[in-house]
């Protein structure tokens, strides 16, 4: 995952700024990651992956790629919610899982 990928869709926080969070306020809980612009409290996809970033401390490790991650996105969406996940700002709505 590259720093600029972003995490949570719902709410465009990027791995950077998750991984910033957690290095300079350092939260006692995974559930208190959503004070860095909401991430986790929209459809709960990225949840997981922000947890993992608040173990390690916003240290990253490997985890999955863009193209991974919204492949798994769509899948959790059409799982949940029986529909794509809606296109991302600014993004090729062919690419993006429009409905």
């Amino acid at each position: 995952m590259e720093l600029d990928d972003t995490v949570c869709f719902c709410f465009h926080v990027t791995c950077r700024k998750l991984r910033n969070y957690a290095k300079h306020h350092k939260p006692p809980v995974a559930s208190l990651m959503s004070e860095c612009l909401g991430a986790g409290t929209g459809c709960g996809w990225c949840i997981p992956i922000v947890k993992k970033i608040w173990e390690k401390n916003g240290q990253l490790d490997e985890l999955e790629s863009m193209a991974e991650r919204k492949a798994r996105r769509q899948q959790y969406w059409m799982e949940k919610y029986g529909k794509k996940p809606p296109p991302e700002k600014g993004g090729d709505p062919d690419t993006t899982g429009s409905v």
